[in-house]
């Protein structure tokens, strides 16, 4: 907005674009949404997030294929399928397939370099990971986002024109039906935040289609609702295209209003999540409608694939190594740091013991829970890389000395690491 002496200070922290990105980011992890498109993506940044690996492989990732126990030893997987039926905790992400649309070449430029695996080689990656970049405009139709999991688009709708806004609920609850959409929009009623009450002139854009005396935030804002003209938008398209919508908003000014309508005025940005009834008379709806949207778009200009992007896991995800190995190469670890109480988390990062687990931690949890000389310290409400193990009776090797004292008892015939590499390598 411009500068005005009347204008109040209004700041956020986190900034507001990064309080939407961790709005976003939080439902796509409590959901588990493996496969997202992002419309109006912009330079990439949700996307660069996505491509950030997690630490070890999903709850659904096919690692027992792998791991060398007993056929007969069912307790082991029963333990490991509880733990995941019980475990509260927040979980990772962990996309397989993720896309962005803009209309901008410019910003797909910076989103192709922000995506590419060149630029996400910090982590390990555990799981493959597909990104794909288009170009092109929300009124045609891509058929590599139909029936997606998720689609977001944070801050686009109000920088459409009428005839895109027409066609924005139609194309994506419509044609693509996600099992849960995302956006974000700002609140015009916020914007009262940054004048003192009863100023006449506020500082700002004036509507530029001329049909309101509001003045908006941004140059390029075709509209601005209030959170109620928002609340019955999300509620009439959610009823239309079968539907549920929760509106919310984000974004509270870090300074307290002198006039104290803070709470009145409620957040700068307003949030809404659609998720799809999946029951026979929604989807015939659906599918009724959405043929004729079919009909009225099919001579519109295609999607343009930019770019794709492979991202492929360590060549030992999924392969673990013998659980008597992995066992050894814990009780190592205890006796070379010298400590009797180790973090999970500080086995998993040590002497690569994830590579050994395949990278899988909830097999080297297991494997831990069965070793009789350590104990696994499940701590409630706590992740699970910040569980603790014990190694009983302590350990006589101090932390102080642990780097110039030798191998001894840990140095084997054959480094199982330098195994490892050598394996990847035939």
């Amino acid at each position: 907005m411009d500068s005005d002496p009347m204008e109040l200070k209004v700041s956020f922290f986190p900034p507001l674009y990064q309080q939407r990105r961790i709005w976003v980011l939080d439902i796509l992890r409590r959901e588990r949404i493996t496969e997202v498109v992002d419309i109006g993506c912009g330079h990439g940044e949700l996307l660069a997030a996505l491509c950030q690996p997690a630490p070890w492989l999903g709850p659904r990732s096919h690692w027992r294929k792998g791991l060398s126990l007993q056929d007969a030893d069912n307790g082991l997987t029963s333990l490991f399928d509880s733990v995941l039926l019980d475990d509260s905790e927040t979980p990772d992400l962990h996309p397989v397939r993720i896309a962005g649309l803009d209309i901008s070449t410019r910003a797909l430029q910076s989103a192709a370099e922000l995506t590419s695996p060149s630029a996400n080689t910090l982590y390990t990656r555990w799981e493959s990971l597909e990104v794909s970049l288009w170009h092109g405009s929300l009124d045609s139709i891509n058929p590599t986002f139909v029936d997606v999991e998720c689609i977001v688009a944070t801050e686009v709708i109000e920088h459409l024109t009428d005839d895109l806004v027409a066609r924005f609920a139609p194309v994506i609850l419509g044609v693509y039906h996600p099992r849960i959409f995302l956006m974000t929009t700002p609140s015009y009623t916020f914007n009262a935040r940054f004048s003192p009450p009863g100023t006449s002139d506020p500082s700002g854009y004036v509507d530029p289609t001329g049909r309101t005396d509001r003045v908006f935030r941004n140059s390029d804002h075709k509209f601005e609702w209030t959170p109620e003209e928002f609340a019955i938008w999300c509620t009439t398209v959610g009823k239309e295209w079968g539907y549920t919508a929760e509106v919310g908003s984000i974004g509270t000014a870090l300074e307290e209003d002198p006039w104290g309508r803070d709470s009145q005025l409620g957040g700068a940005s307003q949030t809404a999540t659609f998720r799809r009834m999946d029951d026979s008379n929604s989807r015939r709806k659906r599918e009724r409608r959405t043929r004729v949207m079919y009909d009225e778009m099919a001579k519109k200009q295609p999607h343009q694939l930019v770019i794709t992007h492979h991202f492929s896991p360590h060549p030992h995800a999924g392969r673990p190594r013998d659980p008597e190995e992995i066992r050894a190469a814990v009780l190592c670890t205890f006796e070379e740091w010298g400590d009797a109480v180790l973090r999970v988390e500080d086995l998993w990062f040590s002497k690569d013991i994830a590579v050994m687990c395949g990278g899988s931690i909830d097999l080297l949890t297991e494997i831990v829970e069965r070793e009789t000389r350590l104990y696994l310290q499940r701590i409630p409400g706590q992740r699970k890389e910040n569980w603790t193990v014990e190694i009983k009776g302590g350990v006589q090797r101090r932390r102080d000395d642990w780097s110039t004292a030798r191998r001894s008892r840990c140095e084997v015939e054959e480094d199982p690491i330098t195994k490892l590499s050598e394996s990847s390598s035939q």
